[in-house]
Parts: C-alpha cells; structure tokens; sequence
C-alpha cells in the first residue's frame, strides 16, 4: 500500500477528479481568480528582477503553472516564477543572454524529470535546515541590493552581475539620486505595508500599482516606469527550441544544475507548508517529474525557470482551493490579461516594483528563523547557517549548497565520532558492595569492551587503539549499542581479529545488530570469531576458554 502512494509519477489530478464536485468546481475557480490577481503583479516584477521582459513573467506563470498544476504530486501547489530565482537568472541572463537561460532551463528540467524518475524526491528532505535558511535569506538579501537602484531611481554606468558589484555601484552613484522615485517607492511601500491590515481581500500590490501610476501620470512625475524602459507585447508565446552547442551545453550545465537543484527544494518545501496546511500527503516523485516539464515547457515558450511559490499556495488554500483544477484557472486568468490587459503595465512606475520585490524579499527571508538558529542552536549550526548566508551573498547559490552540505556533514561526523566510544568493564570487587552490585564477574582471563554508537571512519581509530592494549587471553566486544559499521570500521575490526589471531587470543562479539552482522558475515569474518547473543552467553563462552 505504502509503495502505491510513493509510485513514481501518480498525477494529483487524476486522483482529485473522482468525485469531483460542482460546489469544489466553485472554490477552486474562486481560489484561482484570486490567485491569479496575487500572481500578476509578481510576475511581472519578478520577471523584471530576472533581467528579462515583463511578459516573460507571465508566459511562465501560465505555462509552467498550468503544466505543473496538471501532472504535479500536490492537489494545491500554485508554480510560476519566483523571488528565490531572480537574482540567478539575472546573471544568467546577463553572462549568456536569453538564449542560455532558455537553454539552461530545458537542461534543468530534463535534470528535475530524472531525479524523480529515480526516486530522488525524498532525498531533498537530508539538506540541512541551516543550510535551506542560509541560502533563502541570502537570497532575499540579493534581491534586496538588486532592487535599490530602481526604488532611489539611480543611474548606473556598468551593468553589475554580482551583488558586491552592485553594492559598488549604488555607492558609486548615490549622486544620482531621484527624489521623486523615492516618493513613490515610498508611497508604495506603505500601501503594501498598510492595507492588508485593513482590505484582507484583494491583493495591496494592486492598489500600490494603480495608486503610484495615478501619481506619476497627474503630477507628471519624472519616474521611469515599465513602459519607458521596455516594449510590451501582448502576442501569445510560440513554441521555439534555441540553437546550441556541445561548448554552450558546457558553459550552461553548471546554471542548470543550479537552476534544477533550488527548483527541487524549493517546490518540495512548498509542500511540505501545503500538507500541513491541508492534512494532506504530496507525492514527491511526481512533483519533481512535474516540475521538470513545466520548466521544460516554460522555456520552449519564452518563459523563465519556475517552481512552487510558497505564498501564492498559502493564498490557493486559504481560498478555498483544493484541486490541481485551481492552479489551472490561475494560469488560464493570466492568459485572459496577457491578451486582453497586457498593454496597461507599461504604466506601472519601477519603484513601485522595486517597493513589491522588497515585500517579497522580506517575506521570504526567514529572519525570524535566522536569528532563532543563532540564539538557540549549537555553534557548529551557526557556523554552517552563516557560511551558507554570506556564500549565496558573495558568490552564487551552488557555492553556497556545496560548501555548506560539505560543512555539515564534517560537523556530523564529529558528533558521530563524539559519541562513539570504547571502553573496558570495570573489574569486580568483591569487597566493594555499592560500586560492583550491577557489575558481572567477569572471569580472570578476560576483558569486556563495550562499543557505543557507529563505528564508522570517523571514529574506528578510537576503537582500535583501546582494544590493542588488551592484556588478557579472551576479548570480549559487547555490541549490543553498535547500529551500523561502514567499510573502514569494518577494516578497523578485521584488523582486531588479526591481531587476536596473532597473539592467539579468543574474540567474542556479544549482541550483535542486523546490519553489523551481514557486514562481518559478508566479509568472512564470522568463521574467525566466537559469536555470543548477550553478554551472559559470551561471559559462559569465556569461562571456559
């Protein structure tokens, strides 16, 4: 039953359409409108934060939307462009231009459709939470420098990639200043910030959209908006595959595993947050297979990288939707206004969406996390959430994930090793009633070892280097606490059993585990040593050596 619900590509929607009812129908088309009002603006601000043009926002959130929402493994993710690929896909963009990014996309996709036909999905789940809070606050700090230049209505002389260089930048060219800029940036952000408190059902973006375009359009206000900077087209996208080569694939593939890798986590976190949101349960093999196609599909259409948006699934759920049938209305709404309502973005003033993409980086920083790992959580956690932090900020995302995956696991290691300890029974004394009560007597020839925790290459010289000072005719490893050993504890043992051989010593191994024992069975060791199922049976088995 287990293995039916985890089968690798199982379509939520095929499940969420028997039964299916009219009055289900009525909240998801309701959830989808809703979302689709939410996902406008965000669309085209995060497409404009990407480097790209606006409607490319859109192409993306309808087609990969509509992909993902049909042949995902979650019946409420809502998929589309998002804060966590902005900043990636500037650079992208700005190194290899339009054409690498769509070609980066296609490989990432391919990459999301193999790791969930290989069952991958479930390893997402072994990145470290500092290194998934390190990274997505690095993230939100980058989109936050990206944004500065349009909200003070600075002018720049380079073209920036990195986010030390446009640190640089802003420094460089703060005389530039526009006044009026900061006005409206600021009179956005504080619609942003103070409506919801008051209008819980459309989304503030909007109305900081129309109130900033009214403002700079009735006091001619000297602002660049969407318009003056970029043509807008309202032309439904066309299928195109780009032109490559085996250098470009080359160049690229490290962009596409970037891309494919923050895809995987961040829609796989994404539902997580809906399952405990919904009491569902999300199939994660499929989600990635779906995620593969929608970028696959996203990119042959001119559209940008895609994965599950966290807020916008929040919002499809709190509306009341609960079928994939919710994400489709969303992408199909956004269809209707790309044809119909395209042409009034260009109205829409960049300091209004630089105020948005503040919103958003805010959002999805996880500040309070941050500081929360830092005051409560060991120092070697710290260590890897700050390493992880300044790498996304200083470098890029991939740095960042490698080096902090790499950081942990040595971290873990030698906790491993910490607690994983050999030690000799303490002898019996006779006279000394209170100490030796729940001690066994042990015969004169022998010495007990007990064995805690892996052992494993972090800590098998530990083991040895105890055990080769044993004095005694019967060696006893009590391994009842011993849960694994991997190839080099395995080596450390064989060595002991040597050694024993050697000295023409007994060796007797008490209590052992599942998994040690098909070690020692598969490396022939069980033909050289005494075997014994508890300590009692081994002290018997010493007696009489």
């Amino acid at each position: 039953m287990e293995k039916k619900k985890q089968s690798i590509f199982k379509p939520k929607l095929v499940t969420s359409l028997k039964g299916y009812s009219g009055a289900q129908f009525g909240k998801d088309l309701t959830s989808g409108i809703i979302v689709a009002i939410i996902a406008l603006p965000l669309s085209i601000a995060l497409a404009l934060a990407s480097g790209v043009t606006p409607e490319q926002g859109l192409y993306t959130a309808i087609i990969a939307g509509f992909v993902i929402s049909a042949l995902g493994g979650s019946r409420v993710q809502i998929a589309g462009p998002t804060a966590a690929f902005a900043t990636i896909v500037a650079g992208i963009v700005a190194k290899n231009g339009f054409s690498g990014l769509v070609l980066a996309t296609l490989i990432a996709g391919i990459l999301l459709v193999l790791m969930g036909v290989f069952k991958l999905g479930s390893l997402i789940k072994f990145i470290p939470y500092t290194i998934t809070t390190g990274f997505t606050t690095g993230i939100a700090v980058t989109l936050i420098i990206g944004q500065i230049k349009d909200f003070l209505g600075l002018t720049f002389e380079k073209s920036p990639i990195e986010t030390v260089e446009k640190v640089e930048e802003i420094v460089h060219q703060m005389h530039t200043f526009n006044y009026e800029a900061l006005i409206i940036g600021a009179v956005s952000l504080a619609v942003l910030i103070i409506f919801p408190r008051f209008i819980k059902k459309i989304p503030p973006s909007i109305f900081a959209i129309v109130i900033s375009a009214a403002l700079v359009k009735v006091f001619d206000m000297n602002v660049n908006t969407i318009g003056s900077l970029y043509e807008i087209s309202s032309d439904l996208p066309m299928p195109s595959i780009p032109e490559f080569s085996f250098e470009t694939v080359k160049a690229i593939m490290p962009d596409a595993f970037t891309i494919a890798v923050l895809a995987a986590v961040e829609s796989l976190l994404s539902c997580v947050v809906a399952d405990g949101m919904t009491g569902s349960r999300h199939n994660s093999n499929t989600e990635l297979i779906a995620q593969g196609a929608g970028n696959i599909a996203s990119a042959l259409f001119g559209g940008i990288p895609a994965t599950g948006a966290s807020a916008r699934t929040a919002a499809n759920i709190k509306n009341g939707g609960r079928t994939p049938v919710a994400g489709m209305v969303h992408a199909v709404v956004l269809l209707l206004v790309l044809v119909l309502l395209m042409p009034l973005a260009g109205y829409i003033p960049m300091p209004t969406i630089a105020a948005i993409l503040f919103v958003v980086a805010y959002n999805m920083s996880e500040w309070r996390e941050f500081v929360s790992i830092i005051k409560k959580s060991p120092k070697s956690d710290t260590l890897i959430l700050l390493v992880t932090f300044v790498l996304t900020i200083a470098f890029d995302l991939v740095v960042a994930i490698i080096v902090g995956i790499i950081l942990a696991t040595v971290m873990f290691m030698k906790r491993m090793s910490d607690v994983t300890d050999a030690h000799g029974w303490k002898e019996f004394d006779e006279n000394n009633d209170d100490e030796s009560i729940r001690l066994k007597k042990v015969p004169e020839n022998t010495m007990v070892f007990e064995i805690t925790g892996p052992i494993f290459f972090g800590a098998s010289t530990k083991i040895t280097d105890v055990i080769k000072r044993a004095n005694k005719q019967v060696i006893i490893l009590r391994m009842r606490s011993v849960p694994a050993i991997d190839a080099t504890g395995l080596h450390s043992l064989e060595t002991i059993v040597k050694l024993c051989e050697k000295q023409d010593k007994t060796l007797i191994f008490s209590h052992v585990n599942d998994q040690p024992m098909k070690t020692l069975e598969k490396a022939g060791l069980l033909d050289k040593i005494m075997l014994a199922d508890n300590i009692d049976a081994a002290l018997e088995k010493a007696e009489k050596c």
